[in-house]
């Protein structure tokens, strides 16, 4: 068990938490949220010890191990990733160097000096032995199945890292971290550099993990599926919820509800003791009651409301100018790097205001189509673009092209056209830029908020085909619900690389699945798509495509008021498991109630206290009484759940 004690941070002026306190337990799936700036971040390296608090205290149980991985890292390796992978096990590197140097000494010691013999070979059995129960000799089998589980092939483990981008560097970092296995496992942001596949096997990995897990992730489906409480961090406070993200949502709203009916009444209160002040001031014999309502008004602790505005959010994009009904027409493209053949032979059309989600492992080829689709890379084949296709292009990595010296509004002005420039500064408090953050150079932003303004910008182009490749990296879920928001109303078409089930989730009409160098369309949303093929996630989607494609004549394409039912059952079901496992804790608590009282019966009867052992019977009826009541919930409880599975096998 974890314990932050009175916490407090104050930078300068401000104050980012006062007092909060906050325990995590052994088996916590925590999905930590809040604004960016919030403290986050802060928080999860005051518990890694990294960053001291103002005051206040954090305390770990003697020999609790934390594992923390950031959001970003500089990473120059040169090792190979199987041998990155594999310094998770220093204590197992260690004691093999240790049994190297013993069978060396040993080997070497004077056969006649029996005692130095003696208590070599004592040390070695020692050593060996710890190596064993360390599972030394599965190391290497462990750290492959991590790594083959984040998406590198067996071909890659013997690579240096050098020859990796950044994301995938990322990616050995986590899987050296999940190799650890730290009592508590911090992960800031761990999908932004995962696909799909990856990201499902890292749910299942988390959903299984021994220790406990802290979560900071812009990714609902993510949280939803991982998380069982969630922590918000808001206005220098902590509130904690028993609930994964989405019924977090549900559960913030009564409870900004409640704090706005109490911050009405104390602004009631505030005005009333400010009108008695005001007509009473001057008067000699109101002094002491005003000087009383002044102390009073002075030790009120103020109530503050955290409440988004969505009045404030809304954006239209610029009216996307008319093109042809056919959008673009490609004819067998290929693409290579070298002799790595990437694209083979790809042909489709897209048609004017489609919406279509590239999908699929990374390095098939979802990025490369885009940048041939927006003429920045070569090919062989052929691509048309249809009539008066204007392009608008958002690449993974496109804050780094924003200039760092011009302003937030500077960088919107200088793309804007027409009436849209009276509106910059509406636009930009839609992603969450308001007041004087208009006025901030770009260098002095954040990574969420450089790709808040870099996707701002692009929106204000008048284009007709938006490729945008991994838009939602680095932004919240108000921000992604934004974009998401306009893109639905968008006039034009529209090609969205990425990783996140959520945010596709209603958004597309078609997807592009991108496998061994082909792409196969499928049409509907993600979900869709996973329910077409009668698979639960994509990850088997790769390893049934022949079996799959037998059975396509068979296949039965669910609607999406059926996946919102099966949502809805699967919550359901999760919710009655957990009213179980808490109901078989209170009865087996019950139990041991019951067998230590009867154990106290036996024993008052040999002392012959009779007051003691009147009140003990008492307490036995009691307790045998909770036992039948908790017997009986349990059983209505199980009764449920075969039902939600009859219902759910319907």
């Amino acid at each position: 068990m974890i314990s932050l004690n009175n916490i407090s941070v104050h930078f300068g002026g401000h104050t980012l938490f006062e007092d909060v306190s906050l325990v995590i337990n052994r088996r916590d799936r925590i999905g930590l949220v809040g604004k960016n700036g919030a403290g986050k971040t802060t928080l999860m390296r005051i518990i890694t010890g990294l960053f001291n608090a103002s005051s206040g205290n954090c305390t770990l149980p003697v020999g609790c191990t934390v594992g923390y991985l950031p959001q970003e890292l500089q990473l120059t390796e040169s090792k190979r990733v199987i041998e990155k992978a594999l310094e998770a096990f220093q204590e197992l590197q260690d004691l093999e160097e240790r049994i190297s140097a013993l069978t060396l000494q040993l080997s070497e010691t004077d056969q006649g000096d029996e005692a130095t013999s003696l208590h070599l070979a004592q040390r070695l059995h020692e050593a060996t032995e710890r190596h064993q129960i360390l599972g030394g000799a599965q190391q290497e089998g462990k750290a492959e199945k991590v790594l083959l589980g984040l998406g590198f092939d067996r071909a890659d483990l013997e690579k240096p890292l050098s020859e990796f981008s950044g994301g995938w560097q990322m990616r050995v970092e986590l899987a050296k971290i999940l190799l650890q296995t730290p009592d508590l496992l911090m992960l800031d942001e761990p999908t932004n550099h995962l696909d799909i596949e990856s990201i499902q096997w890292l749910e299942s990995f988390l959903m299984d993990y021994p220790g406990a897990v802290l979560v900071v992730s812009h990714d609902r489906a993510f949280l939803d599926n991982v998380t069982s409480r969630t922590i918000e961090i808001s206005q220098g406070r902590i509130y904690d919820y028993r609930a994964c993200y989405s019924d977090y949502e549900l559960l913030r709203e009564e409870r900004l509800e409640q704090e706005k009916a109490v911050y009405g009444n104390q602004q009631k209160q505030i005005a009333q003791i400010e009108r008695f002040i005001t007509r009473f001031r001057a008067k000699n014999t109101k002094a002491r009651q005003v000087q009383s309502k002044i102390k009073l008004l002075e030790k009120m602790e103020k109530i503050e409301v955290d409440e988004i505005d969505r009045s404030s959010i809304h954006f239209r994009f610029a009216e996307a100018p008319a093109s042809g009904k056919v959008v673009l027409e490609a004819s067998d493209i290929s693409k290579s790097y070298g002799e790595k053949q990437v694209l083979t032979n790809l042909s489709f059309m897209m048609a004017k205001g489609e919406r279509i989600a590239f999908v699929g492992r990374n390095g098939e080829g979802k990025t490369t189509l885009s940048k041939i689709i927006t003429g920045i890379l070569d090919y062989n084949g052929t691509l048309k673009l249809g009539h008066n296709v204007k392009i608008g292009y958002f690449a993974q990595n496109q804050a780094e092209f924003l200039d760092p010296t011009k302003t937030v509004l500077q960088t919107l002005d200088e793309v804007a056209v027409g009436e849209v420039r009276k509106q910059l500064r509406s636009i930009l408090g839609g992603f969450l830029f308001s007041g004087d953050d208009v006025d901030k150079k770009v260098m002095v932003l954040s990574g969420g908020e450089k790709s808040r303004l870099a996707i701002a910008r692009l929106l204000l182009g008048p284009v007709n085909l938006l490729v945008l490749d991994e838009p939602t990296n680095h932004l919240d879920m108000s921000s992604k619900d934004i974009l998401k928001n306009a893109i639905l109303q968008f006039g034009g078409t529209v090609i969205v690389v990425s990783h996140d089930r959520d945010f596709l989730q209603g958004l597309t009409t078609k997807v592009f699945e991108f496998r061994n160098k082909q792409i196969k369309e499928f049409v509907g949303d993600i979900y869709d798509f996973i329910n077409q093929r009668n698979i639960r996630s994509l990850k088997e989607l790769e390893a049934a495509t022949v079996q799959l494609t037998k059975n396509t004549d068979t296949e039965v394409k669910l609607t999406r008021m059926e996946w919102e039912q099966n949502k809805q059952h699967v919550r359901e079901k999760r919710r009655l498991q957990q009213s179980i496992e808490k109901i078989e804790k209170e009865i087996a608590s019950k139990e041991a109630e019951i067998l230590s009282l009867e154990a106290q019966i036996a024993e008052s009867h040999t002392q012959f206290d009779q007051a003691a052992h009147s009140s003990l019977f008492k307490a036995y009826d009691q307790a045998k009484k909770q036992l039948g009541k908790a017997e009986k919930t349990w059983e209505q409880l199980h009764n449920e759940l075969d039902a939600c599975d009859n219902k759910g096998d319907s």
